[in-house]
């Protein structure tokens, strides 16, 4: 044993950004940390020591790993999103930043709603913008849903590690279908849907191409199915007063706002994530 946990950390971090990963230093650290059975915590603490033969194997095999391709977040098995610990697995696209932007509009309109505020986080994948609404405003009731049963198991999971289920259930539901009798009267539906046009998806980068669901992906011919399915279907699963928010992708906004204009949504508003790209857009549905 004669590398301590700093240097295995500057080797990995050394060799993730000469293949060009963006944010080396953190995927290093996550990678690190995962190898070592470490919490951040406790890697800063015992950056001085010496590390195990074993953890130098592990380390440079799940390095090998992400080198290759695989998400680190796939690697490591969980993500963080608005502070919240999320399981992941390639059942779920990766908590990303970008809707955390959802998931803050969705907590500022169930906090105005009131107690008892309803909210469904559709196409909920992981999960994660269902929780965090529910982990920031504590008198609303969530429900996430999701066609697949894969998607359900990984909610399941995050709604335990997260300890929220008195106010957090999963229900299986298609959001191109009518919503089930049971899902009604929500002050709000919260949904990430699939928005990659299908010609786009060969050209994705690597890590999204080939590791995560196409089903989470692929938004039809112009990318737009999902969204005019839900703004068509959806509507009556709102109160009278309650929103519709939809995370778009690049370029998407006009589009989407247009459908749910033409779906009788009204109070139409855009909001833009930290990069300044149009991320969120939402209606109210009065009629």
């Amino acid at each position: 044993m004669t590398t301590t946990y700093n240097n295995l950390y500057l080797d990995a971090r050394k060799q993730l950004r000469t293949a060009g990963v963006e944010s080396a230093a953190l995927e290093a650290r996550e990678l690190l940390c995962c190898a070592a059975g470490k919490s951040r915590e406790q890697f800063y603490r015992d950056m001085a020591l010496y590390a195990s033969d074993q953890v130098e194997r592990t380390l440079a095999e799940l390095v090998e790993r992400r080198l290759a391709g695989e998400p680190v977040a796939y690697i490591i098995g969980e993500w963080e999103f608005y502070g919240l610990p999320i399981t992941v697995s390639p059942d779920v696209l990766i908590p990303r930043m970008d809707t955390e932007v959802l998931a803050e509009r969705a907590i500022l309109l169930a906090r105005a709603a009131g107690a008892g505020a309803r909210v469904l986080d559709l196409c909920a994948g992981s999960g994660c913008v269902g929780l965090a609404v529910a982990a920031n405003v504590p008198d609303c009731r969530v429900v996430l849903a999701d066609l697949s049963e894969a998607a359900l198991k990984i909610c399941k999971q995050n709604v335990r590690r997260n300890d929220l289920n008195a106010r957090v259930t999963c229900v299986q539901a298609d959001a191109m279908a009518d919503p089930l009798p049971a899902l009604w009267d929500f002050d709000v539906i919260a949904c990430n849907p699939p928005y990659i046009p299908s010609d786009d998806i060969s050209g994705l980068d690597v890590c999204v191409r080939d590791y995560e669901p196409r089903s989470a992906l692929d938004g039809g011919a112009d990318g737009l199915d999902f969204y005019r399915a839900i703004a068509a279907r959806w509507g009556s699963a709102l109160r009278l007063g309650g929103s519709l928010l939809f995370e778009v992708g690049i370029g998407q906004a006009p589009d989407v706002e247009d459908i749910l204009v033409r779906n009788r949504f009204e109070q139409i508003q855009t909001t833009a994530d930290t990069q300044g790209i149009w991320r969120v857009v939402e209606g109210v549905m009065n009629a």
